[in-house]
């Protein structure tokens, strides 16, 4: 039985593509799990936080954004700026980019946990170490093995990093509390979504 041209056109033209998506020829959508050094990489479960977390963070902001009212804090620069977007990033380095923001989190509000915010904190925090936690899994073997950070990723590294070290602890304090929603709700977000976030 002979087939009609446009019918074998289409056999073939699907052939075509069969072979080239195998053979990796085709870009295909990546899931962060399948990243180089992202094995086991269980960020998918951080798309949104159950309501009593983001209860308790509320609150935690509230509280630390009443505390700054009583401090006298200035930044020669911005630790965190607005404009850092997660999308500007190739897939494989957000998580490398949010690790560095949560570090930096966890250790200005670890040390304002031992003030008389430690109860307010302490649920936060320990939400925050157990998501810095399952995001350590995705991140060891790409900082060894992975491409070295450069572009935005390596500016935004270097810039925490100066921040740490050079800023005063009411300007950790003050950067910390007003990115905390933003690393949470667009951040996080965004590298649980894998190569969906664009």
């Amino acid at each position: 039985m002979q087939l009609d041209l446009p019918v074998g056109c289409m056999l073939v033209l699907m052939l075509m593509t069969m072979v080239l998506t195998r053979t990796g020829a085709v870009p295909v959508p990546t899931p962060l799990s399948a990243l180089p050094g992202a094995r086991g990489c269980p960020m998918a479960q951080f798309k949104s936080l159950p309501p009593q977390d983001m209860k308790a963070f509320r609150r935690a902001k509230d509280a630390l954004e009443e505390s700054l009212l009583l401090k006298n804090w200035s930044c020669s620069s911005h630790p965190l700026p607005r404009t850092w977007d997660l999308r500007q990033l190739q897939v494989w380095e957000r998580p490398v980019a949010l690790e560095a923001e949560l570090a930096l989190t966890l250790k200005v509000l670890g040390t304002m946990a031992n003030s008389t915010l430690g109860d307010i904190l302490e649920q936060p925090l320990h939400t925050l170490r157990y998501i810095h936690t399952k995001l350590q899994a995705c991140v060891p073997a790409q900082a060894t093995a992975g491409p070295r950070p450069r572009g935005h990723l390596r500016r935004w590294l270097r810039r925490l990093e100066e921040a740490s070290k050079r800023e005063s602890p009411a300007c950790l304090e003050a950067s910390v509390t007003f990115n905390l929603f933003r690393l949470l709700a667009r951040d996080l977000n965004c590298v649980a979504s894998g190569d969906l976030c664009v």
